[in-house]
């Protein structure tokens, strides 16, 4: 008796193709959706705004100093000046 129910058993599972073919279709799907999740995770870089607050106060000391130096020696003041800006291209990329 049992070896008949187990082949009914193992008959009536292959012959059910299409309940095997759903279960293969919805695990490729699964597996599809989980790799682009996981594509789109790696694929966002977030900028690290603790690093990027610290270069902006350094730009701003900066661009004050040179605009205390304006009075006293123009020279020292435009190079603070562009060196601020430098410091603001770093920021940016920071």
């Amino acid at each position: 008796m049992k070896e008949e129910n187990f082949e009914d058993v193992l008959l009536s599972e292959l012959y059910d193709v299409e309940s095997r073919r759903m279960t293969e279709d919805l695990y490729l799907q699964l597996k599809t959706e989980r790799a682009e999740i996981n594509e789109l995770k790696k694929a966002i870089n977030y900028p690290d705004a603790r690093k990027h607050q610290i270069v902006s106060f350094i730009k701003s000391g900066v661009r004050i100093l040179g605009y205390c130096f304006i009075p006293f020696n123009l020279v020292v003041s435009a190079s603070l000046l562009i060196l601020s800006e430098i410091i603001g291209i770093i920021e940016e990329l920071v």
